[in-house]
């Protein structure tokens, strides 16, 4: 009596977690076929030029209060990034301190084409602003999408030409595999929310069900055995 019981809670478990289980099992797998570094596209990432010995000039702020200061170098050169406290950055030049003007399509391209390990064209620039930018770039920042021909997008900082994210194809699989995978296909952020918790119990539940049944049936076989 004790084992048909379990077993008809096994079998009503299984229709209500065996769909979520399906997913987590072949999104997870999706997610685990490729390295993590291919994932985020570093292979397409080309080596950054390592910074010149200069003596900067301090940039000049405005009056803004600035957060951070921090001095990087890309394919034009050396140039100051100022992270405001406002949540506001602007890049400053390093020999005059004088603030630059945000970043231009043509400088996105050149940007984005040094960024790049190989020679592949670009098919679109297109800049958005920072409440209207892509799902896939992540980043509360106004930035340059230039996509290449391989589908591969790199984000350029429109404000300070930074490279913010390389977005492939496959990552963007992947993406969509996450939301699955942690049921939350809005923002992909969310890893503990009460319809995942609840999956996640209910399945926990019919697996230790199903491995009880092992040793019910067992006694039960026994019990039967002339």
């Amino acid at each position: 009596m004790k084992h048909r019981l379990f077993l008809k809670w096994h079998i009503w478990l299984g229709w209500l977690i065996g769909v979520p289980i399906i997913l987590w099992t072949a999104s997870g797998l999706l997610m685990v076929s490729q390295p993590i570094e291919t994932v985020r596209g570093n292979h397409l990432r080309s080596e950054q030029p390592a910074l010149d010995p200069i003596m900067p000039v301090a940039p000049v702020l405005e009056g803004r209060q600035a957060k951070s200061l921090t001095l990087l170098q890309n394919a034009q050169g050396p140039f100051w990034v100022i992270s405001y406290a406002d949540g506001g950055k602007r890049r400053a030049d390093t020999a005059t301190g004088k603030l630059l003007p945000p970043i231009a399509a043509a400088d996105a391209s050149a940007l984005a084409i040094a960024a790049r390990s190989d020679d592949s064209a670009i098919t679109s620039v297109q800049r958005f602003a920072a409440d209207k930018a892509p799902s896939d770039l992540r980043r509360d920042r106004p930035a340059w999408q230039v996509i290449f021909e391989d589908d591969a997008r790199f984000y350029i900082d429109a404000d300070t030409g930074e490279l913010l994210a390389v977005r492939t194809q496959f990552w963007r699989a992947f993406d969509f595999m996450w939301g699955l995978h942690i049921m939350d296909l809005q923002t992909r952020e969310d890893t503990s929310h009460p319809i995942l918790i609840g999956s996640a119990a209910l399945a926990l539940f019919g697996s230790i069900l199903g491995f009880v049944m092992l040793f019910t049936r067992h006694s039960r076989k026994r019990r039967k055995t002339p």
